[in-house]
């Protein structure tokens, strides 16, 4: 196990660009909007960049781009309603867990150690994907972008978990691919690790200064 992990009781884990590739589905969903909205599609490449911080964010990010410029809050709304649908009618159809992430997840559940899952992902729509991925059984619990009235990177989600489970921030580890995961983590006083391979808006996540960076999640085992 990783020197990072020495006193480490909770491992926090974020879900997408972290465990899970989720982008061709997110895209899918987003240019299925668009369409809706009569616009023209954004495609896989574009939407890699603006998934991380929650549904709605996604949504007027997608309608900035294509209408050049920022969406009022009706349009917003009717956007985001078609987006929801078209995400929940196929969630998992092209998502994949990446590779190492089985792995490690079962490693670091047989050594014991509280996983926990916090996305800015819609709550709605965690089970359905953690159940078709068959990962649901690692996590003893999971908070989604709606579950608590702050969302990453504020720390409340963080530091729900450590006093949900009687465990001090310092014996927890918050695990993303994100500058806002990073973020999080360090404001919530939890250890940070990263992974390169995600989503971070193009930008180098090692740039947030995460206290470990590993290639394959599997390496934590």
């Amino acid at each position: 196990m990783l020197p990072l992990l020495d006193d480490i009781r909770l491992i926090a884990f974020d879900l997408d660009g972290t465990l899970i590739d989720s982008v061709p589905d997110l895209a899918a969903a987003v240019d299925a909007m668009l369409e809706d909205m009569a616009c023209p599609p954004a495609g896989e490449a574009k939407v890699r960049d603006w998934v991380g911080n929650g549904s709605h964010l996604l949504v007027s990010r997608a309608l900035a781009d294509a209408r050049g410029g920022e969406p009022d809050g009706q349009t917003l709304a009717r956007a985001h309603a078609h987006f929801l649908s078209h995400y929940r009618a196929a969630p998992c159809a092209r998502t994949r867990v990446f590779p190492g992430v089985r792995e490690a997840l079962e490693g670091l559940s047989a050594r014991g150690l509280v996983l926990a899952l916090i996305t800015n992902k819609p709550a709605a729509f965690i089970d359905p994907i953690l159940e078709a991925l068959a990962l649901r059984d690692y996590f003893q619990l999971t908070l989604g972008g709606d579950s608590l009235p702050e969302k990453k990177p504020h720390p409340a989600p963080l530091l729900h978990l450590a006093t949900h489970f009687d465990i001090a921030p310092q014996h927890c580890l918050m695990v993303g691919d994100s500058r806002h995961d990073i973020e999080a983590g360090k404001r919530a006083g939890f250890r940070t690790l990263a992974v390169p391979y995600g989503y971070n808006h193009g930008e180098p996540v090692a740039t947030s200064a995460p206290d470990g960076l590993v290639e394959s999640l599997q390496e934590l085992v």
